[in-house]
């Protein structure tokens, strides 16, 4: 059971490195696609005209690809610890030119200035994340007015940890909206879709 406020140990950047890089790549784009797709559908109708979209914990950056396609309009950046997943999404990513970018970074302490998207997401990287108490204010930081923030991730993924942060220091507006949705794996066939909204101006 998670308890809020308390760090969660889970990080493990050396396992998307190197050879285990290239296979958690091949795995996105071909086992792994459907689920992509789903959430990109999802996430397609929730961007503005012309927004811009920051996929934190991106790995390869096959949702980013689909979000590409369904919304040329949109402008998108994808960040994570390893560099080499980073490499991969660069690749994955650039047939899409200027209008989508990826960089090293961690969530409790992204590396882009305030209020600079309209949507951010996360899929299947909650349950990694060292410390979601310490996220809960980068995300809410560079969030737009309005923005809203969309966390895919597995029950057991320390959405109460999240929550808890978040509320205790008013970073988003109304409760979390919380929902399970098919995935299309067999072992986990259905994740939380997790849904806050910043501050409008």
């Amino acid at each position: 059971m998670h308890t809020p406020g308390r760090v969660h140990r889970r990080n493990r950047p050396g396992a998307f490195q190197g050879r285990a890089s290239r296979i958690y790549d091949f795995a996105a784009r071909r086992l792994l696609r459907r689920t992509y797709r789903r959430l990109a559908e999802d996430l397609s109708e929730a961007v503005p005209d012309s927004g811009t979209v920051l996929d934190v914990g991106t790995g390869p950056g096959v949702l980013l690809v689909e979000i590409a396609r369904r919304r040329p309009d949109v402008r998108l950046t994808g960040v994570d610890l390893s560099p080499d997943m980073v490499a991969a999404a660069q690749r994955n990513l650039s047939q899409f030119g200027d209008r989508a970018t990826v960089r090293v970074g961690s969530v409790s302490d992204l590396p882009f200035p305030d209020r600079s998207f309209d949507l951010v997401v996360s899929s299947f990287s909650l349950h990694h994340w060292d410390d979601p108490a310490a996220a809960a204010p980068e995300l809410a930081r560079v969030l737009r007015p309005g923005g809203r923030l969309y966390i895919y991730d597995f029950r057991f993924a320390p959405f109460e940890a999240f929550t808890a942060a978040a509320h205790a220091r008013s970073l988003f507006t109304g409760q979390p909206q919380r929902t399970l949705i098919r995935t299309g794996i067999p072992l986990h066939p259905r994740c939380v879709k997790y849904v806050v909204s910043s501050a409008s101006p």
